[in-house]
């Protein structure tokens, strides 16, 4: 499922990061690498806030779609 699916306070692993190459590249400098664990702390109008590798990133609906966990 996408992480835009996730629940919040739920710890996921990424499974998969699709979209373009440079997107990809986008993300996994990010820390969206497979294997990660991901937990969405907020989702506001469909922003996602999370919580990666001791960090909080705030990222769209639309790539929080392109990261399968």
């Amino acid at each position: 499922m996408p992480l835009s699916m996730a629940k919040s306070g739920e710890p996921v692993e990424v499974k998969r990061v699709g979209g373009k190459e440079e997107t990809r590249k986008f993300l996994e400098n990010l820390g969206f690498v497979v294997g990660s664990i991901v937990t969405v702390i907020s989702e506001t109008g469909g922003n996602l806030i999370v919580n990666i590798k001791e960090s909080r990133i705030a990222i769209g609906r639309d790539m929080a779609n392109k990261i399968m966990v």
